[in-house]
């Protein structure tokens, strides 16, 4: 199983807007997840800054990532969430994150 941890930065003043987004994530968008091998999925949210971290598990996440660019649902997820990041330089959110390297693991 890999473990996997991004970083992306939200705008600090659509915070809570972005927060309150994922009270409500489209059910679909949480079947395509599962689907496609999205594991423990979390994200974290430093309210200062607006610093976001996601750490999911899945058994690859090469094909994880391949099995959402399929997904119909993701695009539309994607361009409804763009507008809450800062620095994606043209990307969509799930393109333009930094992946952070595991050096410890306590299982």
């Amino acid at each position: 199983m890999e473990h996997v941890c991004f970083r992306l930065s939200v705008k600090v003043d659509r915070l809570d807007e972005y927060i309150q987004r994922h009270a409500e994530v489209w059910p679909e968008m949480l079947a395509a997840l599962s689907e496609t091998g999205w594991h423990n999925y979390s994200l974290f949210v430093d309210p200062q800054d607006g610093t976001l971290i996601g750490y999911l598990e899945t058994p690859d996440f090469e094909a994880a990532q391949e099995g959402m660019t399929r997904h119909p649902v993701n695009a539309r997820w994607q361009a409804t969430m763009a507008e809450f990041f800062a620095d994606l330089d043209g990307l969509q959110p799930d393109e333009g994150f930094t992946q952070l390297r595991q050096i410890f693991h306590l299982a």
